[in-house]
């Protein structure tokens, strides 16, 4: 059995307050991994383009407000 399998058994036997408290670790902790990631999207630049391509559009006139 695989670690995930083992982590999902050990998840499935948790009480609701438990579960709870796991929930908003795991929500923290997957927030943290998505700057970590995003952070690292900008500074190598990946995102350059869509931002490039956005303003492009928006000088073109081709955006509307919200």
């Amino acid at each position: 059995m695989g670690k995930a399998e083992k982590l999902e058994q050990q998840i499935g036997a948790l009480s609701p307050e438990e579960l709870a408290q796991f929930r908003a670790w795991f929500l923290d902790f997957d927030w943290a991994a998505w700057d970590a990631q995003l952070e690292s999207d900008v500074q190598a630049g990946r995102l350059d383009a869509l931002a490039e391509n956005a303003l492009a559009e928006h000088a073109a006139r081709k955006t509307t407000r919200l």
